[in-house]
């Protein structure tokens, strides 16, 4: 098994390049299963122009890693990737992509959602939305925490 594939960038990714590139001549994937969050043009009832991304580099690449260790360790993974962006973001541009490759789709869906899960509760990121009203940030969401908390149980 590869160590985890993890990467914080600014710069826009192309889902078909990676995908390849993930499961490139391994012969025992059976199951790609992705996830692409985008930037949507409302939340919370106000019209987004842009969404701003911070986080504390070297800490987030550390806690993206131990979250798909942590996949890893409960669903037999070949391969899983993790791209999240930074810097500013017009709606409909892409933040995230998570992906798994397995041997059968069970695992690679159940892996795929853990990463996300988690991913939006304990990875340092901040979000910033530019409304009409202004500025402000993003506080986590209720269903982010109850989303997370059906794995523990598990």
């Amino acid at each position: 098994m590869r160590p985890a594939q993890v990467r914080v960038q600014a710069e826009d990714f192309d889902l078909t390049t990676e995908i390849a590139r993930l499961r490139e001549n391994d012969a025992r994937v059976g199951a790609v299963v992705t996830f692409v969050g985008t930037v949507r043009d409302m939340n919370d009832g106000a019209s987004v122009a842009t969404m701003e991304l911070e986080h504390y580099p070297g800490m987030t690449e550390q806690a993206l890693e131990q979250i798909v260790a942590q996949a890893k360790a409960r669903w037999p993974l070949y391969d899983a990737l993790v791209i999240h962006r930074v810097g500013p973001l017009l709606p409909l541009e892409q933040i995230v992509l998570v992906a798994c490759t397995s041997a059968h789709r069970g695992e690679a869906f159940a892996a795929c959602e853990f990463i996300i899960d988690y991913l939006k509760t304990e990875a340092p990121f901040w979000k910033k939305e530019q409304t009409p009203d202004g500025a402000r940030w993003v506080d986590a969401r209720v269903s982010d925490d109850t989303a997370k908390a059906k794995w523990d149980s598990r």
